[in-house]
């Protein structure tokens, strides 16, 4: 660890120097990512500046609290250790998160899918109220959503819906949605009262631009038909959906939402581009050392990874072991403690993972 934190330190150094270069304000695109990167080791080089100063302030009421002979001065003097103590060790563990090497993926954009699994019309019904959660986290994180592709019940569900998310962190914060989302509920059409289980799929793909994945044309079959609606209705008269058919990877992607077939068709292609990064991902973090893994974070869409308990307001992350009652607000967008439990969990296993590869 100290090792990292002294790389980092001296690059905080250059970069202060290379702020000052007149020549780096005339390119705007090194001058942002120099800055952002400086901004990011401001604050490390900020904190180690802070505990050293806590140190040398720890150490002289540690010996003014052995030597002073006036009683009053030294119980002054251990009272003031016992809080320097518990703010050093707070400021020392927070450095050590700021030093786990960040996860470029982070900062990206996402994709999100999110469709009804076991349960029939009850899971379509979860599939909307998931969304429902999903993009007003968003509005309250000043983000940007796009419906991409969706496709509606008679009852107002979801089978499926796949969004796009734009803003700060989003895969940083959405990543470890991932995953079967079970519910229990008395469904609105059950006379008797029963609780019913149902479950619905959430996949979260980092968006990637053209750079990041090339497509070849000629490994692409386009198909073009016309949309339907809920029941299996047509909504339009014209060939305006669009499937698009990776022929290497077998990926099927369908977009029917714009009425414009060329709208159609490069939603879809942001959709497969999406696909494939994931793909690439999965295979690469498959490969990387254990260090480099931690539990919750493997994006496994088989796997429970909670239950909403509506008779019981209660919501359970398997994963971690929370549980939080307060499922009626988190249902409309209050999720913020939940995500930041499994972003801190996350941080802490990389931790211990790191700590035990000799940082």
């Amino acid at each position: 660890m100290n090792e990292r934190l002294n790389s980092l330190l001296n690059r905080h150094k250059e970069l202060a120097s290379l702020i000052e270069d007149p020549a780096l304000a005339g390119d705007h695109n090194r001058y942002r990512e120099v800055m952002k990167e400086f901004s990011r080791l401001d604050e490390v080089a900020a904190l180690h500046s802070e505990i050293e100063g806590m140190t040398r302030q720890a150490q002289e009421a540690r010996a003014l609290a052995n030597e002073e002979k006036d009683p009053d001065m030294r119980e002054l003097a251990r009272e003031e250790l016992k809080e320097l103590e518990t703010r050093l060790a707070q400021s020392e563990e927070k450095l050590k998160f700021l030093l786990i090497p960040k996860d470029p993926l982070d900062e990206k954009n996402i994709i999100m899918e999110i469709r009804a699994g076991t349960g029939g019309d009850e899971a379509a019904l979860f599939a909307a109220d998931l969304f429902r959660m999903y993009s007003r986290f968003a509005e309250t994180k000043g983000w940007k959503y796009e419906i991409m592709d969706t496709s509606e019940t008679e009852l107002g569900g979801l089978k499926e819906i796949v969004i796009s998310i734009s803003g700060s962190n989003v895969y940083e914060n959405l990543r470890y949605e991932s995953g079967v989302h079970r519910v229990q509920r008395v469904p609105a059409t059950e006379g008797s009262g029963r609780i019913h289980t149902s479950a619905v799929t959430v996949a979260v793909l980092p968006e990637a631009d053209e750079t990041e994945i090339n497509i070849k044309q000629e490994d692409l079959r386009i198909d073009v038909m016309r949309a339907g609606g809920p029941g299996g209705q047509s909504v339009n008269t014209t060939d305006s959906a669009v499937r698009i058919t990776h022929i290497p990877s077998g990926i099927t992607v369908h977009c029917q939402d714009e009425k414009s077939q060329i709208k159609n068709k490069a939603k879809a292609m942001r959709i497969l581009r999406a696909r494939l990064y994931e793909a690439e991902e999965a295979k690469a973090h498959a490969e990387r050392s254990q260090a480099r893994k931690t539990q919750i974070g493997s994006g496994d869409r088989s796997e429970r990874i909670r239950t909403y308990n509506f008779p019981q307001n209660r919501l359970s992350d398997h994963r971690i072991n929370l549980t939080l009652y307060k499922l009626d607000l988190i249902i409309e967008g209050d999720v913020a403690e939940l995500f930041d439990a499994l972003k801190l969990s996350a941080r802490e296993e990389l931790l211990a993972s790191t700590s035990s590869q000799g940082g």
